[in-house]
């Protein structure tokens, strides 16, 4: 794949749980569950879903002391960082840092002024843990709003390098930094921006992006372009939908780009009068069976014979569909004709073949 993507930016390098931040990094995968922190067992049940989808970072809400208390119970059952989200209530800071959390997202300029900025920066200090400051278009000081004559992406910038400048002069670095609108244009501008004026890492989203469809739209133009400029050293697509799902858009927008691959390439054509097959039954059983598969394999689900055997053929198992038959193809090589009935398990049979090769040579 020819890369359009320019070098990295340099950022500096923090420590979430033992994943590395920035400093050259791969570009991390983050989500956050909906689920009420408090319920443990849903948000364990949720967060394990997410893992098994390949989610690197998890961020959980923290709006109560049961919240932050049930940060301990969860930490001992999943197996990537954990992030907790505090507004409003410098305490749940100090509480979610005791109980385990990996890391603390915070805005420093709604928890209660510089005394309990610096309680929440000592705290964090003490426990290693690093802290984002987030800034959202949607909630900005009221003097930068006046400044700026609006939300802008200056008014933005210029939020995060004050809070930035709040956590310097208390002696902390471990910091990453998030600028986040609902719409594509400010948030580009506003990272763009930023990049130039601080080194420490970024963590990229489209905030408020909608449902599925407008949501990932979003957040590839708008994701998409700043990973394509070297910006960017962790990532959320934020949808209203199950949070599996922002994982899933997160990578594909990585490996579309070239940056990152993680788990299959899975291709297939839009159809057109010619399929004479029920491609997308193939294909959603295909997808279903491969969603916790991790190994960065490219399969091809083709509906006809204009383009379908010359991209089954590219793929390292593809699947090229006939008049009520396929033809399977892996590394290249015709390997048989297999009836629509027997498609998807024919294609999957050859999938766990190609799999299970891949990881004996990484052995």
């Amino acid at each position: 794949m020819e890369s359009i993507v320019a070098p990295r930016r340099p950022s500096r390098s923090i420590k979430l749980g033992s994943l590395q931040i920035g400093g050259g990094a791969p570009v991390a995968v983050q989500s956050m569950t909906n689920t009420p922190t408090a319920d443990i067992e849903a948000t364990l049940k949720q967060i394990q879903s997410l893992e098994a989808a390949g989610c690197e970072i998890v961020r959980v809400a923290v709006i109560d002391k049961e919240a932050a208390r049930a940060i301990s119970r969860i930490k001992g059952n999943i197996n990537i960082p954990l992030v907790a989200d505090i507004h409003f209530d410098h305490r749940l800071a100090l509480a979610a840092a005791e109980a385990g959390a990996d890391g603390l997202r915070i805005n420093p300029g709604n928890i209660g002024g510089p005394s309990r900025v610096a309680r929440v920066v000592d705290c964090a200090r003490a426990h290693g843990l690093p802290i984002r400051i987030g800034v959202n278009a949607g909630s900005l000081d009221k003097d930068l709003l006046k400044r700026f004559e609006g939300a802008t992406a200056e008014a933005m910038v210029e939020s995060a390098m004050r809070q930035v400048s709040m956590l310097e002069e208390l002696g902390f670095d471990q910091i990453k930094i998030s600028l986040k609108a609902s719409d594509v244009g400010r948030t580009v501008k506003a990272y763009r921006l930023l990049a130039g004026r601080t080194m420490y890492p970024l963590h990229l989203g489209v905030t408020e992006a909608g449902g599925l469809f407008p949501g990932t739209v979003k957040s590839a133009l708008g994701i998409g372009m700043l990973l394509a400029e070297g910006i960017g050293d962790t990532l959320r697509v934020s949808l209203t939908r199950d949070p599996v799902e922002e994982v899933r858009v997160g990578f594909e927008i990585l490996r579309s780009l070239g940056i990152r691959k993680v788990g299959p390439e899975i291709i297939s054509c839009p159809t057109c009068g010619r399929c004479e097959i029920d491609l997308l039954a193939v294909l959603e059983k295909v997808e279903q069976a491969l969603l916790t598969c991790r190994v960065p394999i490219k399969v091809a689900v083709m509906g006809c014979v204009v383009n379908g055997p010359g991209e089954a053929r590219e793929a390292d198992v593809g699947l090229a569909g006939g008049r009520g038959l396929g033809i399977l193809f892996a590394k290249g090589k015709l390997l048989k004709k297999v009836s629509e009935k027997n498609m998807v398990s024919a294609l999957l049979e050859e999938v766990g073949r190609w799999i299970n090769e891949y990881q004996d040579l990484k052995r």
